[in-house]
């Protein structure tokens, strides 16, 4: 006969009880990301039912709830106006242009950084890259402003050297979009710099040691090792700046633009700004939003597919 299992034998723990085990052994580090998780659910998941606004004709009495249902009316007045594509495309076109311009600065930055030897002079390097982050928008657009100045900034005292006549880039159409997306880099491109400086260190020095001995030039050694080694960082960020392809920095347009440069630099968060807190057309703004974000979400997880197609990581 065959012998009965006994009760008395070790059962494998679930899933669940070595969860919970984990959790136990590691409940500082759980504890530190308790703050984090709060602000991420306070701040990003309680407003997500306010989503709803968009499919309401929102009365500010009666409340989200108490609003009348208008369905997808606001959509089709989204995509009816002529505005908004202006904007649409205003948008697309100075985030197209950062990703391409200014999104290889912090990489270039990091690999002249890496190479320093000096440690002083390399401390003092970083820290007057990184400077710039900490300026406000308000002192970034004064500073611009007084550089680009066509009566007394620097940039056409120097052109005027050339016999050029002075160019009014802040309100020149032609030289708006440089403007923010140079200013852009100026003030990012040193704390964007600092992902991939840890992204390099990682790299096995081995593998340079290695390099040098069979006669590799600097510039071999960084387009052979140090690049492919962080190219899961530029990858991972990349996927990243597509999910925010249609959001530009509220604050460094509303500092930089004005009514005669609207055509080439109002995007969806000026046009959303104006519609929805000068006109209180709330729910009308809050449909652009959800637009805003459906299409973000689509090319990240456009990016992601095509990312782990490509033998690369993937955000999920």
């Amino acid at each position: 006969m065959k012998a009965e299992p006994s009760i008395t034998e070790p059962v494998e723990p679930g899933k669940t009880g070595k969860a919970w085990k984990e959790i136990r052994m590691d409940y500082q580090l759980y504890l530190m990301l308790l703050p984090a998780l709060a602000v991420l659910i306070v701040f990003k998941y309680f407003p997500i039912y306010g989503a709803l606004i968009a499919f309401k004709d929102y009365n500010l009495v009666e409340g989200i709830f108490g609003s009348k249902w208008a369905g997808l009316k606001h959509f089709q007045n989204l995509f009816q106006s002529e505005k908004f594509y202006s904007v649409f495309i205003n948008t697309l076109l100075i985030n197209l242009y950062k990703l391409v311009f200014q999104f290889p600065i912090p990489i270039l930055l990091a690999l002249m950084i890496n190479e320093i030897r000096h440690t002083v002079f390399k401390r003092f390097s970083q820290s007057v890259t990184y400077l710039p982050h900490f300026l406000s928008w308000v002192v970034v657009s004064a500073i611009f402003a007084n550089l680009l100045s066509p009566t007394s900034g620097i940039v056409n005292a120097v052109i005027g050297y050339f016999g050029i006549d002075p160019i009014l880039f802040m309100t020149d159409e032609r030289f708006f979009r440089a403007v923010l997306v140079t200013s852009s880099a100026f003030r990012e491109s040193g704390w964007s710099s600092i992902i991939y400086l840890a992204a390099i260190m990682a790299v096995d020095s081995q593998l340079y040691e290695a390099a040098r001995m069979d006669g590799a030039s600097k510039l071999r050694q960084i387009w052979h090792i140090t690049l492919p080694g962080i190219r899961s960082v530029i990858v991972f960020i990349i996927m990243l700046r597509l999910g925010a392809a249609l959001a530009n920095d509220l604050e460094q347009v509303l500092m930089f633009y004005s009514p005669m440069v609207y055509s080439v630099g109002d995007v969806l968060g000026t046009y959303v700004y104006r519609i929805g807190l000068g006109q209180m057309k709330y729910s009308f703004s809050t449909a652009v939003n959800l637009f805003q974000s459906v299409i973000g979400l689509t090319l990240v997880i456009t990016a992601n597919a095509i990312s782990k197609k490509f033998g690369e990581r993937g955000l999920w």
